[in-house]
């Protein structure tokens, strides 16, 4: 028996290993900036800095997608994880002002699936190829024993750069800022193990058809918005004090994170419309409005804090890049956190 065989006995296959590496190949390649050094293949990735950026400050972030992969692994279906994988990374790293320029991926499975893998570096390659940044390298694990044959987990790393002097973080945030919002589309990947526990509670299946909202499972992994070029479009106009990313812990575990501590955030709840999904979990899970909030992004994935003299200009800015920012509020004097208003 050769080395492989042995290896294979033990649930490791090597072949399927090369045969995914074949294939995620050219969607790596086709995300690659005049930045890459060399290829794939090596140990490391190599990435120079960009030129034009002035005393240039690297910014680096991770996360995962939870357990939506549970959703996917249901139902066979792999092609939005990769793009929720990049879009969780790269919407934290962006909040700084930083230009993403490379990401790095890590799929961890209890069987190679050469085919599976594939779609999810397709969309992954798909996603950064919309952002101009790089999918510079990865790891696969085949680990037998660990994970069942079918699941799936995945994490990933992105890496941008921004000018020191152009770092957002929070200082210049001052009473009458205004609050302004960028839709959600869903979800994205967060809170899924309440999301399912609820489902399972009121005997729903994925492929049920909900009045007002769909086909569950569809809706259910419908991918996280990225908002690169939302807060770079911002970015240009100037005026931007911070960005507060809503992801895990909702509104109040991420948007008091921005605010100074004699600020803070008043936001109307009638400014948007929260979509019929976030309702309907919250009439089957029988969860108040607070916890909603305190869990769910309920419709609203972005947050930025402007100066009010930039306010409209960034407003119409975001339309015309076909964004539908909502004006939320203002930043006032007050103890950090959020004061509600309906």
């Amino acid at each position: 028996m050769n080395e492989r065989s042995h290896y294979r006995s033990a649930g490791v296959d090597v072949t399927a290993g090369e045969e995914a590496v074949r294939r995620i190949q050219p969607w790596a390649q086709h995300t690659f900036r005049p930045e890459v050094i060399g290829g794939l293949g090596g140990f490391a990735g190599l990435f120079r800095l960009p030129q034009g950026v002035t005393d240039p400050v690297l910014v680096a972030g991770c996360d995962g997608v939870g357990t939506k992969l549970a959703i996917a692994e249901a139902l066979g279906s792999w092609e939005t994880v990769g793009i929720d994988l990049v879009a969780m990374c790269v919407n934290d790293i962006v909040t700084v002002g930083a230009q993403p320029l490379f990401f790095l991926d890590y799929i961890a499975t209890g069987r190679l699936d050469p085919e599976a893998i594939e779609r999810v570096v397709a969309s992954m390659s798909r996603a950064l190829s919309q952002i101009q940044t790089a999918l510079l390298g990865g790891e696969m694990a085949e680990m037998p024993g660990f994970y069942p044959v079918g699941r799936m987990d995945l994490a990933g790393f992105a890496v941008g750069v921004v000018a020191r002097d152009q770092i957002l973080d929070g200082s210049a945030v001052q009473p009458g800022d205004w609050l302004i919002g960028l839709p959600s589309s869903g979800l994205h990947a967060n809170g899924y193990a309440l999301v399912r526990r609820i489902l399972v509670e009121q005997g729903l299946r994925y492929d049920d058809v909900v009045p007002g909202i769909g086909l569950l499972g569809e809706v259910l992994l419908t991918p996280t918005r990225l908002y690169v070029h939302a807060l770079q479009e911002a970015l240009r106009i100037g005026g931007v004090h911070a960005a507060a990313h809503l992801t895990g812990g909702g509104w109040q575990g991420n948007l008091p994170r921005v605010l100074p501590q004699n600020c803070c955030a008043h936001v109307q709840r009638t400014a948007w419309e929260v979509p019929q999904l976030f309702w309907k979990l919250s009439e089957w899970g029988g969860i108040n409005t607070e916890e909603m909030f305190a869990t769910f992004n309920m419709g609203i994935g972005m947050v930025l804090l402007v100066d009010a003299q930039a306010a409209e200009a960034i407003m119409v800015r975001l339309a015309d890049s076909g964004e539908e920012p909502v004006m939320l509020g203002q930043v006032e004097k007050g103890p950090r956190g959020i004061r509600w208003e309906e």
